[in-house]
């Protein structure tokens, strides 16, 4: 009975530890005004998915055909103010294609190998800093009036990382919590005497 105890943590733990890999692709087209996303797990579990678009109001995330998430501009710069990565997730992929118009102008050209060249640049003191980090950029120049922008990223973590973070986030509302309750009861006493 015991050696399945030292089995069962065994494999809890390496499960633990065992590295999630999170790819996130997008396209964003801005003629239609919307962009696509996938969410998935090992490229090949879908996490979610559906496509987003600007409104006056907000941004609607279309999941499925007849559900859609609405988040106005205002709840984005609280949600942003939330958001947090810590230290041990790592971007493992970053790759963008950027398809615009221009090809038929002289300007549309140096301003393509211009943004090449300054992309190029970044990502190579990037490459440099973070061998393992997969950095491509590619640009395409279209006769057509355009601008797409496909992206393909890669973030891998563990469900140590994720633990802590969630720790650190309950901790984080339960010392809020405490404080507001210790200061609701300093005002009541204030008020009774």
């Amino acid at each position: 009975m015991s050696e399945f105890f030292i089995v069962f943590a065994f494999i809890g733990t390496l499960l633990f530890l065992f590295p999630l890999y999170v790819s996130i692709d997008a396209h964003l087209d801005f003629k239609e005004n919307k962009c696509w996303f996938y969410i998935g797990l090992y490229r090949n579990i879908k996490i979610f998915g559906g496509y987003g678009q600007l409104t006056k109001d907000g941004i609607a995330l279309h999941i499925t055909k007849k559900k859609a998430i609405f988040i106005p501009y205002g709840k984005m710069a609280d949600t942003r103010k939330k958001f947090e990565i810590t230290q041990g997730f790592q971007l493992m992929k970053f790759h963008q294609i950027i398809e615009t118009g221009g090809a038929d102008s002289m300007y549309g050209i140096m301003l393509g190998a211009i943004s090449s060249s300054v992309a190029g640049s970044v990502f190579s003191v990037l490459q440099t800093r973070h061998p393992f980090l997969s950095l491509k950029n590619n640009l395409l120049l279209t006769n057509r009036t355009q601008l797409k922008v496909t992206l393909q990223s890669e973030v891998v973590f563990n469900g140590l990382v994720i633990s802590v973070a969630l720790i650190k986030k309950i901790l984080e509302a339960l010392i809020k919590w405490i404080r507001t309750n210790k200061l609701i009861t300093l005002w009541k006493k204030r008020q009774n005497t």
